[in-house]
């Protein structure tokens, strides 16, 4: 703990504005990319494409599952007495792109022989397939200097299936939520999430 901060009268201290107030503020929609993995050898990101443009933002959440133990003669929650079990992690966002890719990501489907000349035809699959994970779902968004904030999730599956809405004088959104897997091979204890912030920022936390 660094040193605290000395203040005979609390009341006084009408705001938490601070200097680094404005780095720590997220602004805009972000972007989601698909596959955004790190390249030691040049030293820069890569990814495989672009979700696709969206409207109406995204949505990212993390949210923790506890246990409270119950034990004789305590009628509140007792500090240690509360495990953590597990985490879900998601990932929502809203599709401008309505592509023949993201139609077959929400709808676990995969394209056939039409017999209607010059369409594709997409159909859901019976079956979860091991291609259906997308190895990791990135958003990335920027803050109010600029500086980026990097959401990675890994083993990403869309779980919520297809939605879409039309309305008159109004464009159409493809809606689709994310669910972030632990990988087989892992210990299977925590979630494969990482939330990235420039090393200075880091420090100034420290």
């Amino acid at each position: 703990m660094g040193e605290q901060i000395m203040v005979k009268n609390p009341e006084l201290v009408m705001h938490g504005i601070t200097e680094k107030t404005p780095k720590n503020i997220l602004l805009g929609a972000g972007t989601i990319f698909k596959n955004l993995t790190w390249d030691t050898g040049k030293n820069q990101f890569k990814f495989d494409k672009v979700l696709g443009a969206t409207s109406g933002g995204s949505k990212f959440s993390i949210k923790n599952e506890f246990k409270d133990i119950e034990a004789d003669g305590a009628v509140v929650k007792v500090k240690g007495l509360t495990l953590k079990y597990g985490q879900v992690a998601h990932l929502e966002t809203n599709l401008l792109d309505i592509s023949v890719d993201n139609l077959k990501i929400a709808m676990l489907g995969e394209e056939k022989a039409s017999e209607m000349t010059g369409y594709k035809e997409i159909v859901p699959r019976a079956q979860l397939e091991a291609g259906d994970y997308i190895d990791n779902l990135a958003y990335v968004g920027r803050k109010a200097d600029g500086s980026p904030v990097i959401i990675i999730m890994e083993n990403a599956l869309c779980t919520e299936g297809l939605e879409l809405e039309g309305k008159n004088k109004n464009n159409s959104v493809l809606k689709v939520k994310f669910e972030c897997y632990g990988d087989i091979t892992s210990d299977l204890q925590t979630l494969p999430v990482k939330i990235l912030i420039p090393e200075d920022e880091q420090k100034e936390g420290q």
